[in-house]
C-alpha cells in the first residue's frame, strides 16, 4: 500500500512540474516561431532538411528560453501582481529558472551556428534583444518595438539559413513582422486597463499587407489577394472592439493577433511556396489556437505581454 502511495505521490508531482514548465514555456506560440522560420526559409531558397530541422530547433530553444527568463526577470513583480504563478508560488526555484534559461539559450546558438555564419550572428543579436526586452518590458513603452525586433531576427536567421542566402525579400517581410508584432505588443501592454484600448496601434498592424500588395505584381498578386483577404479578416475580426471603440479583452485580442502572424508568413511565401507549404500554415494556426485554449487551464494570464 505504501509503495501505491509513494507512486501516486510520484505521478502527482511529475504531473505539476510538467504543466508548471509547460505554462512557464508559453508553448502555444511556437507554431508561430516555426511559421516565421518557414517563411524567411523558402523567401531565401529553401535548402537541405538538415539545415532546416536546425533551425526550427534552435530558433524554437532561444524561444523558450527567452520565456523561462521572461518570469526569471518578473519574479519580484510577480510576488506582487501575480502571485499565483510558478516562481512567486515556489512550484520551481529560481536557480532553476535562470539554468534552464541560459541553458536553451546556449543549445540554441549552437544548433543555429551551423546553418551558416550570418545565421549564427542573427542568432547571438536575438539572444541580445531577448535578454533586453525581458529586462526594459515592465518599464519602457517602447518594449513592444523591442519584441517587434526579436521576430525580424527570426527572419534574419531564417532567410541566411536559406540555399540562396539572406535576400531583401526576407529583410522587408521581417520588418513588417516587427511593426505589426510592436503593434500587437502595444495592445497587450493594456491587459490592466479597464476601458477602451487606444486605435492608434492598429494602423502598425496593416504593415504586412501594405507590403504584400505593393512587392507583388501580375500573377503573383491575385494569388496574393487570396491569403491578403484571410489575414485581413482575422485581423478585422480581432481587433473589431478596438475600432468601434467597446471595453475589451487586451489579453484575447493579442493572442488572436499572435495567431495571425502565421497568416502573415503564408502571405509572405504564397506566391513561390512548394505544394506542401500550403497545408502546412493552416495546420499551425490551428494548431496555435487549441494550445491557446489548452494553455488558459495552466497560465490564465497573457501568455503574449510575458513572451
Amino acid at each position: 500500500m505504501g509503495i501505491l502511495l509513494s507512486c501516486a505521490e510520484m505521478n502527482q508531482l511529475v504531473t505539476v512540474r510538467l504543466s508548471t514548465l509547460l505554462a512557464m514555456s508559453r508553448v502555444s506560440n511556437l507554431p508561430s516561431i516555426w511559421s516565421n522560420c518557414l517563411a524567411g526559409w523558402v523567401l531565401c531558397g529553401a535548402h537541405t532538411s538538415l539545415k532546416l530541422l536546425l533551425l526550427l530547433s534552435g530558433v524554437s530553444l532561444l524561444y523558450l528560453g527567452g520565456c523561462f527568463l521572461n518570469d526569471a526577470f518578473d519574479a519580484e513583480q510577480d510576488r506582487r501582481r501575480r502571485p499565483s504563478r510558478p516562481l512567486p508560488s515556489g512550484k520551481i526555484s529560481p536557480e532553476w529558472v535562470w539554468r534552464i534559461g541560459f541553458g536553451l539559450l546556449i543549445l540554441g546558438v549552437l544548433l543555429l551556428v551551423p546553418c551558416s555564419t550570418l545565421s549564427g550572428v542573427g542568432a547571438v543579436l536575438l539572444v541580445v534583444f531577448i535578454l533586453l526586452y525581458n529586462a526594459t518590458h515592465q518599464i519602457l513603452t517602447a518594449s513592444p518595438w523591442i519584441l517587434g525586433l526579436c521576430r525580424f531576427w527570426i527572419y534574419f536567421i531564417a532567410g541566411a539559413a536559406g540555399a540562396n542566402g539572406l535576400n531583401g525579400w526576407a529583410i522587408y517581410v521581417g520588418l513588417a513582422l516587427m511593426i505589426y508584432t510592436a503593434g500587437m505588443g502595444h495592445i497587450a501592454r493594456q491587459e490592466h486597463t479597464r476601458g477602451v484600448i487606444p486605435q492608434w496601434p492598429l494602423s502598425l498592424l496593416a504593415a504586412p499587407l501594405i507590403l504584400a500588395l505593393i512587392m507583388n505584381t501580375g500573377h503573383a498578386l491575385l494569388v496574393v489577394l487570396l491569403v491578403a483577404v484571410v489575414f485581413g479578416l482575422w485581423t478585422a475580426r480581432s481587433v473589431r472592439n478596438i475600432f468601434l471603440r467597446q471595453v475589451t479583452n487586451p489579453a484575447r485580442v493579442a493572442a488572436n493577433l499572435l495567431a495571425g502572424i502565421i497568416w502573415l508568413d503564408w502571405l509572405a511565401v504564397v506566391p513561390e511556396a512548394p505544394v506542401w507549404l500550403h497545408f502546412i500554415f493552416p495546420i499551425l494556426f490551428g494548431l496555435t489556437k487549441w494550445l491557446q485554449v489548452a494553455g488558459d487551464t495552466l497560465m490564465p494570464e497573457s501568455q503574449l505581454s510575458r513572451a
